[in-house]
């Protein structure tokens, strides 16, 4: 097969001016009559390139171990490893225990090639020097592209070319991209990428390798592809075509829906957070900007990872924040920032404060989940300055969503919304309403914030759809607050002294 290399004096060159340690890592199964061919066909340059090329026979029921120990011996090739799995770990869990074995050797890029020969060896230079160059950080063969001749000219089967297609643009429609193809196996990446993916809960299947491209684009690094031929010989193929579809659309669903915060997946968890900041109009987050304007000292209890606080400090306000976390992913849009137990009260944050005072006091979404409550409303009255607000926020416990799994028998807690596991005490309009006149406060606003739709059926807040049927469950809110509320905002401030409401 003629395929276009990378001249060797110029892959030479880069990896000497980087000094970068390259690794290629060949997954095998039941490659007794390919595996030869793949390692011949490596260029000699490449051998000179790279440190080590590591085969990981992935438990082979054939003799592709024994061949590979083989032609290590006669070929006398130093720099070539061959591994036997004690057990078959799946293609994806074939790849997490090569990828792992390069990252603890300290490696700077490794590439993905198979045993079966599908992919060109003849390409791996072409593969690896936009990683050692630092123009991507993970490359990916496309046989899409056209450079080739197309993927039917090289052999594809109609119908895994329309597979293909398929799934790759309604992956890019899912997930913002422009790649021209999600399904190649032929890939190399950084090892710096590699190490902050969190392979922990992520598949041993054939669908690893859509996981990895959604972890690599979440987390914003460089993906770049490159033309690679199509070629399709007597090799055995061990994917199912139907399962692996449904298992990478399922795989993207389970991703949107983890970032969203709608259900909080395991291979995906660490992508979750417990309360996503929310864009549309008529949220409670919408309102809470919109009521702190510009220019004021915040006192946010409960800022979690400051996601709301960046946005009000863009505003030319001044935040304080304080959680129970370590340091917050955004502490540096906070004035300052405390560690505090708020079931304390204010206990824990009151000597770092030093007797301040503050125009607004946020509690969003934060007393239901104390036992106590009242003791973080009274310690706030000290802290408020004249004329200052408290602006707090709750789920609306009675809610139709509840009322109608009520009707059914139905009172399961879940991830986050309304009948979040973590929640203590629940909420209707007219019970936090008397909570905060019993504790000091009169109510100045109350609002009831729409059902966020959009979070639940995947729909870009941004979406002609989603502002028409936004603007649409507005009104209706607005009428019926107590039924269709999703959470109830109130903004307060200290009751005058007796004397001064006579």
């Amino acid at each position: 097969m003629a395929v276009r290399t990378v001249d060797k004096s110029e892959a030479i060159h880069s990896t000497a001016k980087h000094l970068q340690r390259i690794g290629i890592l060949i997954v095998a199964y039941n490659a007794v009559t390919t595996l030869t061919k793949v390692l011949t066909r490596i260029p000699k340059q490449v051998w000179a390139d790279v440190a080590e090329v590591v085969v990981f026979d992935d438990a082979s029921q054939d003799a592709t171990y024994e061949l590979g120990i083989g032609y290590k011996t006669l070929s006398n090739t130093a720099n070539l490893t061959i591994f036997k799995n004690e057990k078959n770990l799946g293609y994806g869990g074939n790849q997490k225990a090569g990828y792992q074995y390069f990252i603890d050797k300290g490696f700077d890029a490794v590439v993905l090639l198979h045993g079966d020969g599908q992919y060109a060896p003849e390409m791996l230079a072409e593969m690896y020097l936009p990683i050692i160059n630092g123009e991507a950080d993970a490359v990916f063969g496309s046989r899409m592209m056209k450079d080739f001749g197309g993927p039917l000219k090289g052999g594809m089967p109609i119908y895994k070319y329309l597979g293909n297609r398929i799934l790759t643009v309604a992956e890019n429609a899912a997930l913002g991209m422009k790649l021209t193809e999600f399904h190649s196996g032929y890939r190399a990446y950084s090892l710096n990428a590699l190490r902050q993916i969190d392979f922990t809960h992520m598949t041993n299947d054939f669908h690893f390798d859509t996981e990895i491209i959604i972890k690599l684009h979440h987390q914003g690094f460089r993906i770049k592809e490159t033309p690679i031929p199509t070629y399709y010989g007597d090799e055995i193929c061990y994917v199912n075509g139907m399962k692996y579809a449904r298992d990478v659309m399922r795989s993207v669903y389970r991703y949107k829906s983890t970032v969203r915060s709608t259900k909080r997946y395991p291979e995906y968890e660490e992508y979750f957070t417990h309360y996503p900041l929310k864009q549309s109009r008529h949220s409670s987050h919408d309102y809470f900007e919109r009521l702190i304007g510009r220019n004021q000292d915040v006192l946010d209890l409960g800022c979690g990872e400051g996601f709301f606080s960046e946005r009000v400090a863009a505003k030319n306000n001044r935040v304080v924040g304080v959680d129970m976390l370590s340091e917050p992913q955004k502490a540096a849009f906070l004035a300052e920032y405390y560690r505090a137990d708020l079931s304390n009260g204010l206990d824990d944050v009151m000597p770092a404060l030093k007797g301040r005072t503050f125009d607004k006091i946020l509690l969003q979404d934060i007393i239901e989940h104390l036992p106590h409550p009242e003791r973080i409303l009274q310690d706030c009255l000290a802290l408020l300055k004249p004329g200052g607000q408290l602006l707090v926020s709750v789920p609306n416990i009675a809610n139709i969503t509840v009322r109608m799994a009520l009707l059914f028998g139905r009172f399961n807690y879940t991830q986050r919304g309304i009948l979040d596991k973590t929640h203590v005490r629940f909420f209707t309009r007219s019970t936090a309403r008397r909570m905060l006149e019993e504790n000091g406060y009169e109510i100045i606003m109350q609002k009831a914030t729409i059902i966020p739709f959009e979070l639940a059926l995947g729909i870009p807040e941004s979406s002609s759809v989603a502002k028409i049927l936004n603007n649409g469950l507005a009104f209706t809110t607005r009428v019926m607050p107590g039924l269709l509320g999703y959470q109830l905002l109130y903004s307060a401030r200290p009751k005058p002294p007796h004397s001064e409401r006579q």
